[in-house]
């Protein structure tokens, strides 16, 4: 089985305060006797489910094309983290033991992709590094960042960029059953990026 922990990508989605919402020109229409219907899209490239590249809060790091694509396809594990809003993740939050390289926490602290709240939560530095010691290549949260929203420094970020560990916000995970998936998150090859937006799957591994 699969699910789906993408959120639908249209003007109604909320993206980082001052950031290019989505937006659709339509340049061709069938509607109106076109041969074809042929559209425009313009949008950060940190909309919705998406993986942030080193270069987004790295000087001269990787660009979002140069990041191995294994870091986003393979076994994790989906671990629910019930923590109040603007708190910053831990390992003594964590409800299981950490047994696969990719980890996704579920906060359930910025619940509504459509209606803006900053008060969600964030990683600790030091659960980065932990996880880090435990073999994690990937780290995905419920929320729009790694790092609290009104942190310049970006205390996460930085434990990312330290490891070569890779990230993937955004993404919706209200309805997913914490256990051990296969990941399928895949970003597109934007040459010179900083983020791509992912379509985010997980899918039931073989009983």
């Amino acid at each position: 089985m699969l699910y789906d922990i993408t959120p639908p990508i249209s003007p109604l989605l909320n993206v980082w305060p001052g950031d290019s919402p989505p937006s659709r020109e339509v340049l061709l229409d069938m509607h109106l006797g076109h041969n074809i219907t042929l559209s425009t899209l313009r949008t950060t490239v940190h909309v919705g489910a998406h993986a942030d590249a080193p270069s987004h809060y790295g000087t001269d790091a990787a660009t979002i094309e140069q990041r191995r694509l294994d870091y986003y396809l393979g076994r994790c594990q989906v671990i629910h983290v019930p923590v109040p809003r603007g708190v910053r993740v831990g390992m003594e939050h964590l409800s299981s033991k950490v047994t696969e390289p990719r980890v996704l926490l579920r906060t359930g602290t910025f619940p509504d992709p459509h209606h803006w709240n900053e008060d969600f939560a964030a990683l600790a530095p030091a659960l980065v590094d932990a996880l880090h010691a435990r073999g994690v290549v990937l780290i995905g949260l419920d929320t729009p960042s790694v790092d609290l929203f009104h942190s310049k420094d970006l205390p996460a970020h930085q434990r990312f960029l330290a490891h070569d560990m890779a990230i993937l916000e955004g993404l919706v995970l209200e309805s997913v059953t914490p256990g051990v998936y296969e990941l399928i998150a895949l970003p597109l090859p934007l040459v010179g990026f900083d983020a791509s937006p992912v379509r985010a799957v997980l899918r039931d591994l073989p009983k």
